[in-house]
């Protein structure tokens, strides 16, 4: 949890200290000035400040709760960018104010003081509620990035607390620190922190749409680390750097920290040349203790009474203390729940719909034609899917799936003429089906009709005979690829390579199906302690390695013999291992999402300059997957199948100008016009081929 914690901790603590150390600042010098009778005024502008700063983070969040899946992503990117323009001048500002910030809010107070009460509860209320709605910001687009974890919620909880230990240390004298130093080097390190909350903040503003480019991986070591590891789980959480990032990313990620890390080092530098002004000297009240900031007051004189020279308090006239601390909490909250009210997390026509065994359906009655919200929620005692309907097809309009018991969640889903009704699927239960409503007016709903295991019987069928003669020809492909390496035929040993591997990358859609075998087989070095160099290192990529790194016939005979019996075990297993009919729709979409991840990078090249050559045999296995779906996909989305094959041409030709008699260019030597065509054509199918899983998702029936 330390890994979710660390970035809201130091946001708590630094942002707690800058926030408690300017009320400390106000409260000392009421206190030296003999206004004691003021400090209410100050609390009731801090407070009046945490209102609002918490009754922002409940806007931000009911409001988030409101909206689809893509809106929030492209609201939570937006707010992640705008956290770290407000943390990056943050730092600025600190790094600049740090050794001048007693002086600047003794000032305030002083005016506040002679401009009456109101003034005193403004200055308070203005100099903590930036800080407050900073904060508040910056800890929600943290939360929001580790997701469920309360991690960032619990660092922030003891940065915070920390930050008030330390100004109420510094208030009594206690201790002594450099604030200077300590702003600078925790403004160093948020520096990096906002960077990362800038890729994901861009990451989302893709996932949502707003911005191009979520397919186009600049990096990806999914397959070199561990995700699950602590080092990995410890550098996404304080950087927010994940395994697979885009171009955007990278390039955001790298010229923030370069601009923004130069100009604040040589900020730092330059205000440690520079000499302290005599005007902020004279401001001090005393000379500052070393390490304390300069003109830090102290607790109120020994006997109590004023200050010499300073002037006694005109009388008040005096209401109940309690009113105007309570108005101005109250205001924040107040606004808070209007906007949540209103434009929040429920529509005023949203209905509440029962989900379970027994109730399937409660409270559905019929709605108006237009996008609509229902309210899901599990009255039963099981998690449970539920479906929008038509009860006379079984198409599906909207969907939830993993509804646990006792909770709400919403479904949008877009109505016009027809019948509905809801077919609830309990956990280890039998699906349920609801009385059905008629809604009139409108064009018929669009729906997705619903796909069983029977519908991809022969779908299968057909494409586990592909695999099998693929198999069948594999086998005899590596046996002559073992054959010319035992023969000292390294020349042949490099085409026969490339055939052999162009055949299996064309087996794209079983690969989850082969089990260990495709480890065996097409496994890279992730994970792998010694690299190319270890033992468990085999298959195609290590036979790759030795063919193009100058290894002798004799130390690749071992390898290649043995990919050839592994892929001999694979044929005779293959029949017997299960084969998920899901994994089809599924395979569509990720052959090609692994080969621009891979192949189109260059990451998968074990010296051969050959991965678009492989990417070619992944483009056949989609073709081939593709044309085993096709009926099933023409009748749910008449417009798919047009766009994917023209997607798929275009991908085609682009691939062809890259081969050249019997060889192919290197995806590294390919100009930079034509690689990125080729990445944007391949990405434009990707998004193409994206709905087909939902398509042809296989959902219970009742």
């Amino acid at each position: 949890m330390w890994d979710d914690a660390f970035p809201s901790f130091l946001i708590g603590l630094r942002e707690g200290l800058e926030a408690g150390l300017i009320v400390s600042i106000l409260v000392a010098t009421l206190v030296r000035a003999g206004a004691k009778s003021r400090l209410p005024q100050v609390w009731t502008g801090v407070l009046a400040a945490i209102a609002l700063a918490m009754s922002f983070g409940a806007v931000l969040t009911f409001t988030a709760a409101s909206m689809s899946g893509t809106a929030q992503e492209a609201f939570g990117g937006t707010l992640s960018v705008i956290a770290v323009a407000f943390v990056t001048a943050m730092v600025f500002w600190m790094r600049r104010s740090a050794r001048s910030l007693s002086g600047e809010i003794k000032e305030k107070v002083t005016g506040a003081l002679a401009m009456g009460a109101g003034m005193l509860v403004v200055t308070s209320f203005l100099a903590v509620g930036r800080e407050g709605l900073e904060t508040a910001l910056f800890l929600w687009t943290t939360a929001r990035a580790a997701g469920e974890s309360a991690g960032p919620m619990i660092g922030a909880g003891i940065g915070i607390v920390l930050a008030a230990g330390l100004c109420w240390g510094l208030y009594r004298r206690v201790l002594k620190i450099n604030l200077t130093k300590f702003f600078t080097a925790t403004g160093a390190v948020l520096i990096v922190i906002a960077a990362g909350v800038l890729g994901y903040g861009l990451r989302d503003l893709q996932e949502g749409g707003v911005l191009p480019g979520k397919t186009a991986y600049a990096v990806d070591l999914s397959q070199s680390i561990d995700p699950g590891a602590w080092y990995s789980t410890l550098v996404q959480g304080v950087f927010n750097l994940t395994p697979t990032m885009t171009w955007l990313q990278v390039v955001a990620y790298a010229g923030y920290l370069g601009v923004v890390m130069t100009l604040f080092v040589r900020g730092v530098r330059t205000a440690a040349v520079k000499p302290a002004k005599p005007a902020e000297s004279a401001k001090a009240a005393e000379p500052a203790a070393e390490g304390e900031p300069a003109g830090m007051p102290v607790g109120p004189a020994a006997d109590g009474k004023p200050a010499e020279g300073t002037r006694p308090e005109a009388p008040v006239r005096r209401r109940p203390a309690w009113v105007i601390p309570a108005a101005v909490v109250a205001v924040p909250a107040v606004v808070a729940g209007a906007v949540v009210a209103f434009g929040g997390s429920k529509p005023a026509d949203a209905q509440t719909v029962a989900v379970s065994e027994k109730e399937c359906g409660k409270g559905f009655t019929a709605p108006k034609p237009g996008r609509q919200t229902f309210q899901m929620h599990n009255t039963g005692d099981k998690a449970s899917e539920v479906y929008l309907i038509d009860p006379a097809s079984n198409a599906v309009y909207g969907e939830i799936e993993g509804l646990a018991p006792g909770t709400t969640r919403d479904l949008v889903a877009t109505v016009a003429g027809g019948s509905y009704a809801w077919r609830c699927v309990p956990t280890g239960g039998k699906a349920v089906t609801s009385a059905s409503v008629r809604v009139s007016g409108g064009a018929a709903g669009k729906a997705v009709v619903p796909v069983s295991e029977a519908d991809l019987a022969a779908p299968l069928t057909a494409y586990k005979q592909y695999v099998n003669q693929g198999l069948t020809t594999l086998v005899a492909q590596t046996k002559q690829l073992s054959d010319d390496i035992a023969g000292g035929n390294l020349d042949a040993a490099r085409t026969d390579w490339l055939t052999a591997h162009r055949t299996y990358a064309s087996l794209g859609a079983a690969y989850g199906t082969f089990q260990d075998f495709d480890k065996k087989i097409n496994g890279r070095t992730a994970g792998l302690p010694d690299g190319v160099s270890d033992k468990d290192f085999t298959g195609f990529h290590r036979v790759e390695y030795g063919l193009w790194h100058g290894q002798s016939a004799s130390d690749l005979a071992a390898p290649a013999a043995r990919l050839a019996e592994d892929v001999t075990g694979l044929q005779k297993a293959f029949p017997a291992q299960d084969f998920d009919p899901a994994d089809l729709p599924l395979r569509t979409h990720e052959i090609l999402e692994n080969t621009l991840q891979f192949e189109l990078t260059g990451d998968a090249d074990q010296g051969s300059g050959t991965t678009l050559a492989t990417a070619d045999a992944n483009l056949a296995g989609t073709r081939e997957l593709l044309g085993v779906l096709r009926p099933l996909l023409a009748s749910r989305d008449a417009q798919l199948l047009p766009r994917a094959d023209a997607d798929i041409d275009r991908v085609q030709k682009l691939l062809d100008s890259a081969h050249h008699d019997q060889s192919w260019t290197p995806v590294d030597k390919l100009d930079t016009t034509g690689r990125a065509r080729l990445n944007g054509a391949t990405g434009q199918l990707l998004e193409d081929l994206a709905p087909v899983p939902d398509l042809l998702e296989i959902r219970k029936s009742a």
